[in-house]
């Protein structure tokens, strides 16, 4: 009788717990890992460090390897080969892919910046504050940005709404490295430099130079930075580039909503050798004309503006259709569910 019982107690034990395994919690998803080669390290990708420093990848079930890959065509080859998933780079460079005749086409689906992020730095300030002379410019060396980059052809674009010629009217420098034009401003070389954030701060408060110009206020609105990835792998990871597209609008509500306080704290870990106080001044900066893109939507205005930018330096062989390399359906549902 005992051994009855003993026989029937195990077995309504082993039977709860099976119950158990099968009620209880289960093993979490793996996080879907996606890496990410941007084109330089810069605050001006802001919302990017600040989706990933407050989680919102991590909540999307993401896990993100952020890689600096220099240069847009050393980041589109990274692309390209498969050592990368997806690019941070400006929307030109999928203009230049389709021009070489790629089968697998690069589209862009989320945007992140929708200006220009540099500033025309002068060796002296504006008399009084006003408003700057264009026209000044003509006959000065001016330190110009790579050809063929978005820097670049944004700063022609804006020097030819003025009626400069930048080959005729300026001394123009463009063989300098991109990481070297500060070092080769401050070392003497040019009147005027084209920087970016936080560089332009730093020389202001250096006493080496100061911002008298926006070409990000005088090119417009287009998209200059943007994530992009191979059709091909949009095809088969739709839900991953869904969960992406949601955790960079998360990222970019929060950018809107915070102060350049709130956001510098977010992302200066990435940013180690730079003051607190010049990631803030740079952050208020790029917040106070528009910089930051409020969502990841590329709408067919701001592209048609970017290959007018495009066309103006040169640099465009035909006009790349919108809906051949613009994908914002990831974007739009991201910008109607994420609150």
């Amino acid at each position: 009788m005992f051994k009855k019982s003993m026989v029937a107690v195990l077995a309504m034990a082993a039977a709860l717990i099976l119950l158990a395994t099968a009620c209880g919690p289960k093993k979490a998803e793996e996080a879907v890992k996606v890496r990410i080669g941007e084109v330089t390290r810069s605050l001006f990708y802001a919302p990017q460090y600040a989706a990933i420093s407050k989680g919102f990848f991590k909540e999307e079930g993401l896990d993100i390897e952020l890689t600096t890959t220099p240069g847009g065509d050393k980041t589109m080859t990274a692309l390209l080969s498969g050592g990368i998933d997806v690019a941070l780079v400006g929307s030109e460079t999928s203009i230049y892919v389709q021009q070489q005749g790629s089968g697998d086409p690069v589209i862009n689906f989320a945007q992140v910046t929708q200006t220009d992020g540099t500033f025309l730095v002068a060796r002296k300030p504006l008399n009084g504050g006003g408003k700057f002379d264009w026209a000044s410019l003509k006959g000065s060396t001016f330190l110009g940005q790579r050809k063929g980059g978005m820097p670049q052809m944004a700063g022609e674009f804006t020097l030819k709404k003025y009626n400069i010629n930048p080959q005729k009217d300026l001394n123009l420098i463009q063989n300098v490295d991109f990481a070297n034009i500060p070092t080769a401003f401050a070392s003497g070389t040019g009147e005027y430099v084209q920087l970016f954030e936080p560089q332009a701060t730093i020389f202001e408060k250096q006493g080496k130079g100061y911002v008298v110009a926006s070409f990000g206020v005088e090119s417009g609105r287009l998209p200059y930075t943007a994530f992009m990835t191979k059709k091909s792998y949009i095809d088969k990871n739709g839900a991953t580039i869904q969960k992406f597209a949601n955790a960079m609008q998360k990222g970019q509500n929060w950018v809107q909503a915070s102060s350049a306080d709130d956001i510098t704290a977010a992302i200066s870990s990435y940013f180690p050798d730079t003051d607190k106080d010049i990631l803030k001044g740079s952050v208020q900066r790029y917040k106070d004309q528009g910089s930051f893109a409020t969502d990841g939507i590329i709408d067919e205005q701001e592209w048609n503006n970017l290959q007018n930018v495009m066309e103006a330096a040169g640099e465009l062989k035909t006009r790349a259709d919108y809906k051949t390399l613009v994908n914002n359906q990831f974007a739009e549902k991201a910008k109607q569910s994420v609150k």
